[in-house]
């Protein structure tokens, strides 16, 4: 039986102030399949795009103790790039905290109002805080206690680049339903990232069953708010998709363990489009001996 370990994204972030909602299950489907499938896929496509999708990233910066310049002249520890203002302010990381302070005479803004001392990370701050200065925008991430400047430009070239998403034709054949096996309480697991020596640890609530050609599989789904979620490998894993796998979301099951893996909405993760996302890696449990030709390919060419 092949067996999978699926892991959870770490790029997703609250964007509660800017951008559309990360696309992930088709929801409900009035129509038939084929047109829910497109609308989704062209909702992909506009996350994408959007301020909150992963097109404009532009830089991630790690943060170490104490006092952090940022600013696009060379002599600052961040160094942001040239549009953005040549010495901006700084990021003081102490204790768990990171305050940003801002250089008097910078337009840098949350919520449309100019801040200069603010509060970005810490065990108070409840949601990201989304800070912007003209053009560019940029949160605190905690990622396994490190800190990190999150960065976007949204008048990066690679918007206007970017043209569409390839994907394997539509399968009714990677439409499966599948089975919860819970465990008998949930499991955290510890995954690792693209970050080297940075570990994620989603809690796990027991194995999803399926069947794919008259071949059974079991995925370890980890749990994701109202969904499930899954990274998986496959033999298409480094040539016709991203070489680190692909996603996978899912409705959790209802009270008969029951739920639907739909493989034409396998997706790339966030590093496909950027340099400057977390992303997990599919390990070797991960991998399907089979190749999966749905949902979403990878064309290095174009990225």
């Amino acid at each position: 039986m092949a067996r999978l370990t699926i892991v959870i994204c770490l790029l997703a972030v609250s964007w509660v102030t800017i951008g559309n909602a990360e696309v992930t299950t088709l929801g409900s489907c009035e129509d038939d399949y084929a047109q829910c499938l497109q609308r989704w896929k062209d909702d992909r496509l506009s996350f994408l795009r959007s301020e909150a999708g992963y097109l404009n990233l532009a830089g991630l910066f790690w943060l170490k103790d104490g006092r952090n310049t940022f600013g696009s002249s060379k002599d600052n520890d961040l160094i942001f790039p040239a549009g953005a203002g040549s010495s901006i302010g700084s990021f003081e990381l102490r204790d768990g905290e990171v305050q940003l302070n801002v250089n008097a005479g910078m337009d840098v803004r949350h919520l449309e109002r100019p801040v200069q001392h603010i509060l970005v990370a810490g065990d108070s701050v409840k949601t990201p805080l989304v800070i912007r200065q003209g053009r560019y925008a940029w949160t605190v991430i905690n990622r396994d206690g490190r800190f990190a400047v999150r960065l976007r430009d949204f008048e990066n070239p690679v918007l206007l680049d970017f043209q569409a998403i390839e994907y394997f034709p539509v399968s009714a054949g990677y439409r499966v339903n599948a089975r919860l096996r819970p465990y008998s309480s949930p499991r955290l697991v510890q995954v690792g990232t693209v970050i080297e020596g940075l570990n994620y640890n989603p809690w796990s609530p027991g194995v999803v069953e399926f069947e794919i050609e008259g071949q059974t599989y079991d995925l370890e789904a980890y749990d994701a708010g109202d969904e499930l979620f899954f990274v998986f490998g496959d033999q298409t894993t480094g040539r016709e998709t991203y070489p680190a796998g692909r996603f996978l979301y899912a409705k959790k099951p209802g009270s008969d363990g029951v739920l639907e893996l739909d493989f034409n909405t396998s997706q790339s993760p966030p590093c496909a489009y950027n340099d400057f996302a977390t992303c997990p890696v599919a390990s070797r449990r991960n991998r399907i001996a089979a190749r999966i030709v749905a949902g979403e390919r990878y064309d290095r060419t174009h990225h």
